[in-house]
């Protein structure tokens, strides 16, 4: 149990980690150049396409079945299909997909006057955005990644289906011999897992976010 418990544990949290570091500057580039009140018509209709072509190809990625793309990896990595490995790169594919949409809401939730005053005082664009931008998209972003969180550890029990050791191991074995209590220890712990690194998560989201009491 401890083992299906690592191995769900580490399919879940690396795509979640390395899907997000992906969709933050994915995100970013597609808004461009933040509103300043010097951007161009062209250039504003140009933004407005750019956002929306990557948040709909966000959307369409995320509209494909998860066990369709379990399959599908081993023939596009060339690995074989009971490859831990096709579970990572399908999850970060859906994270991407879930944070990039909540990464442009982030953004966009930070108020242009803020990072003009932010550009007034001396901060160029990339100190503005680790110093001023990134952290106070911080409060949307968080409540995308608890979502994206969740749903990869419900997404990563479907992986059992090829062989792919999870606790969604102990649902397909519960259900191959006929063992009620296997497949209740897999849900009840599966929701434990989630519960607990929704809240974790959550904690870190407040300890990152402590200026919003101030």
């Amino acid at each position: 149990m401890l083992h299906l418990l690592v191995l769900h544990l580490l399919q879940s949290v690396i795509p979640v980690i390395a899907g997000t570091l992906i969709a933050i500057p994915l995100a970013r580039l597609a808004l461009g150049r933040r509103r300043d009140g010097r951007s161009t018509e062209k250039s504003t209709r140009w933004g407005k396409v750019r956002r929306s072509s990557v948040v709909n190809f966000a959307a369409l990625l995320y509209t494909i079945p998860s066990l369709a793309l379990f399959v599908v990896m081993p023939l596009i990595l060339g690995t074989s299909i009971t490859s831990v490995l096709n579970v990572y790169v399908a999850l970060t594919l859906y994270v991407i997909a879930m944070m990039v949409r909540s990464a442009v809401d982030a953004f966009e939730s930070v108020s242009p006057i803020t990072l003009e005053a932010a550009t007034a005082v001396g901060y160029r664009p990339i100190s503005r955005f680790w110093f001023v931008e990134l952290p106070l998209a911080i409060p949307v972003m968080m409540a995308g990644l608890r979502v994206a969180l969740v749903s990869n550890i419900s997404m990563v029990s479907v992986g059992a289906i090829i062989g792919i050791q999870s606790l969604g191991t102990l649902f397909t074995d519960g259900l191959r011999r006929d063992l009620p209590a296997e497949i209740w220890t897999g849900i009840i712990g599966t929701l434990l897992l989630a519960l607990v690194l929704d809240r974790l998560l959550a904690s870190a989201g407040a300890l990152l976010t402590r200026w919003r009491k101030l």
